[in-house]
C-alpha cells in the first residue's frame, strides 16, 4: 500500500486537502493543461475522430488519463514518467499495428483490382 502521509484527513465526499509539502500543491494548474494537450495531440495522430464532438472526446479520454495519473503518482518526476512511458507505448504500439495493416494491404495487392462492369 502506498504512503499517503501527505493527505489529510476530511469527511467522507469532501475533495481531499493537501498538505503545503505534497508535490501536487507545487504543480501549476497550466502545467497540467499543457500536459493535457501534449496527450491530446498524440491521441489525434493516432486515433480517428470526426469533427467537434469528435475532439471533444479526445479532450475528455486525455483529461481522465492526465486524472488518473495525477491522483496515482507518488511525486512531480513519476507523474511525468508515468504519462511519458504510457504515450511512447501508445505511439509504439500504433505504430506497430499501422506498419501491420500496411504489410497487410501490401500482400494482397499481387490481385488484379476488380472492374465494375
Amino acid at each position: 500500500m502506498e504512503n499517503n502521509s501527505n493527505w489529510v484527513a476530511n469527511p467522507p465526499g469532501a475533495e481531499p486537502v493537501l498538505d503545503s509539502n505534497d508535490w501536487r500543491s507545487q504543480l501549476l494548474a497550466d502545467s497540467r493543461g499543457k500536459i493535457v494537450n501534449k496527450i491530446l495531440e498524440t491521441l489525434k495522430k493516432h486515433l480517428p475522430f470526426s469533427g467537434q464532438e469528435g475532439l471533444n472526446e479526445l479532450r475528455k479520454i486525455a483529461v481522465k488519463f492526465e486524472e488518473k495519473i495525477y491522483a496515482a503518482a507518488t511525486s512531480q518526476s513519476d507523474y511525468l514518467r508515468k504519462i511519458s512511458h504510457k504515450m511512447i507505448t501508445f505511439e509504439t504500439r500504433s505504430e506497430t499495428n499501422g506498419n501491420a495493416m500496411l504489410t497487410n494491404s501490401a500482400g494482397n495487392s499481387s490481385k488484379p483490382p476488380v472492374r465494375g462492369v
